[in-house]
């Protein structure tokens, strides 16, 4: 008797499925490679596709980079939605902790478990140096945060603004590993040092 040698059939993954498991991947190349140091052949390697139906999904490198880059901002809009939501369902978690301050304590939370949104952030931030079309879509995706951020909370633009230089304050230092970025915590004497 032989055996069953019935296969089921290959399941066809939708194109918007290709392109999401694509954007995703992308995220990780490139943080921490960036634009110019991503291998596009690397990202459809892991997504399981060929490099020419990457390019049937994005014209350019350019173009993934800027699909992975606004899928980041997308998951922090998502985190700050989610955290006013926390917040107004079971108010502050700490002491004087208004909503403003639960969306930012989420946001770091949220770095410190996925260091790649924090890269790719860097990583936008860079390239728009080298590209203005980038640099205009790298504003657009912070200013909606900004905007957001407003909405959800209602606070002053005296305080959004510092919120958004405080978020990039603890941006830098979680880049560079420092948990207290005050200048008298004694990382500016001990980074001497090394």
């Amino acid at each position: 008797m032989a055996a069953d040698t019935k296969t089921e059939p290959r399941r066809r993954v939708p194109a918007a499925e290709r392109r999401a498991a694509l954007i995703e991947a992308a995220v990780h190349h490139f943080a921490h490679g960036g634009l110019q140091g991503t291998k596009v052949s690397a990202i459809a390697a892991e997504v399981g596709v060929a490099q020419p139906y990457v390019f049937s999904l994005f014209p350019t490198k350019r173009d993934l980079f800027l699909a992975a880059v606004g899928r980041c901002f997308e998951k922090v809009a998502a985190l700050f939605e989610a955290a006013a939501e926390e917040f107004d369902r079971s108010g502050p978690q700490e002491p004087e902790e208004d909503k403003l301050n639960a969306i930012g304590h989420a946001y770091m939370g949220a770095i410190a478990d996925n260091p790649d949104r924090l890269l790719l952030q860097l990583q936008a931030y860079a390239a728009c140096g080298d590209d203005p079309g980038i640099q205009v879509a790298v504003r657009r995706n912070y200013a909606q945060l900004v905007a957001l951020a407003r909405k959800l909370t209602g606070v002053g633009d005296e305080r959004l603004d510092e919120f958004f230089q405080m978020g990039m304050w603890c941006n830098v230092a979680a880049a560079l590993g420092i948990e207290d970025f005050k200048s008298d915590s004694g990382w500016v004497e001990s980074s001497l040092a090394e």
